[in-house]
């Protein structure tokens, strides 16, 4: 199965796919894939295509140069438009040497701009698209589907909520037929990693300027410590989980940031432990209720072997009870690797078509 990658911002995410394409160039055989990253859009570097493909090597190589376009004009065959303006994007994108839209770009959290329109012009352009951007996912997740549907595409989402660590996919594979009724979670690293440091006693600012140090949290860390981030994770799993159409002022937003230091430092005294949760219970009527906020949870709870800057998450089902998934919620190589996973489930099941159709 040959796959035309279009990789839609170039910043650690995508540098992180194209090392670990280079790693697992094995497995990529073994699942019948010949990969081809045929353009590279980048605010720095401009919009670079290629219908032969840039060779792994050289844009390992344009990487190691601190993103130099000169390995990659030196391939034959290769166009360079200077200024990645969205027209021009958007261009690329449809065009007909790309078959996957990797979109990884940095997103307006309010409008899931531009995100979502490089999201939705690969999906009526019958693209399919693989991206790890929260914003489109949770602003217009029934309209990007339809458009999927409506044009024989898949839009695939599998970084947009813990990294690495496989949630979305458990949803449709080792969890179908089981009713999911509820989920909490611990779905952002930064604001666990701070209730940590202040819990151990330093101040919450040092705790933040630490993060920051680590390259866990921003420059304006606000996403994270006053809890969007969380909300909009909420809404990709409320809305994937049970076909809802939630927005963004259905799921109560609180942050950590009205947590008194002294109440942090208190609670292990007890054996308790403040976290960041995100949450959504499906009611017997339909109804979906939401929300995030720091909650004390007691000791033994599932959600507390999450700490510093890894992820959680409880789905409350009716055949299993309660069941807890657990693994790291950032990190460019992490990140890579749920793009890497969504474009084998793709091969995966366009290999399964194909065999039906030779029946």
């Amino acid at each position: 199965m040959e796959l035309r990658l279009a990789l839609i911002g170039f910043g650690g995410v995508n540098q992180g796919l194209v090392q670990l394409l280079d790693t697992k160039r094995e497995v990529l055989r073994a699942y019948g894939i010949d990969l081809k990253v045929t353009a590279v859009v980048d605010l720095r570097m401009g919009v670079l295509t290629n219908p032969g493909g840039f060779p792994l090597d050289v844009l390992l190589n344009c990487i190691e140069c601190g993103l130099e376009v000169k390995p990659l004009l030196n391939c034959a065959g290769t166009d360079i438009q200077p200024n990645a303006d969205l027209a021009t994007t958007l261009k690329v994108i449809a065009s007909d040497i790309v078959d996957v839209v990797v979109e990884a770009t940095f997103t307006d959290p309010n409008t899931g701009e531009p995100a979502l329109s490089h999201c939705r012009t690969a999906l009526e352009s019958g693209k399919h698209v693989i991206t790890t951007n929260k914003g489109p996912v949770a602003l217009a997740f029934k309209s990007l589907m339809a458009t999927a549907d409506a044009h024989g595409a898949r839009l695939m989402f599998e970084g947009s909520v813990m990294s690495g660590t496989p949630v979305i996919r458990q949803l449709s594979t080792t969890l179908r037929g089981a009713e999911i009724r509820a989920f909490s979670g611990i779905l952002n690293g930064t604001s666990n990693f701070v209730l940590g440091k202040v819990a151990a006693g330093d101040t919450f600012e040092a705790a933040v300027k630490d993060a920051q140090a680590r390259g866990y949290a921003e420059a304006n860390p606000a996403a994270d410590i006053e809890g969007s981030d969380v909300q909009m994770k909420v809404l990709i799993l409320a809305n994937a989980l049970w076909g809802a159409d939630l927005r963004r002022s259905d799921v109560h937003c609180e942050g950590i940031t009205g947590l008194s230091e002294e109440a942090i430092r208190s609670a292990p005294d007890n054996g308790s432990s403040w976290r960041l949760i995100g949450r959504a219970q499906r009611n017997e009527d339909g109804t979906i209720v939401a929300g995030v906020s720091p909650q004390l949870l007691p000791a033994g709870h599932p959600l507390l072997a999450a700490t510093g800057v890894t992820n959680a998450i409880t789905f409350d089902t009716d055949t299993l009870g309660s069941v807890t998934i657990s693994g790291p919620g950032a990190g460019r190589v992490e990140t890579a690797f749920a793009i890497f996973s969504d474009i084998l489930e793709l091969a995966s099941v366009h290999n399964g078509a194909a065999r039906e159709g030779t029946k």
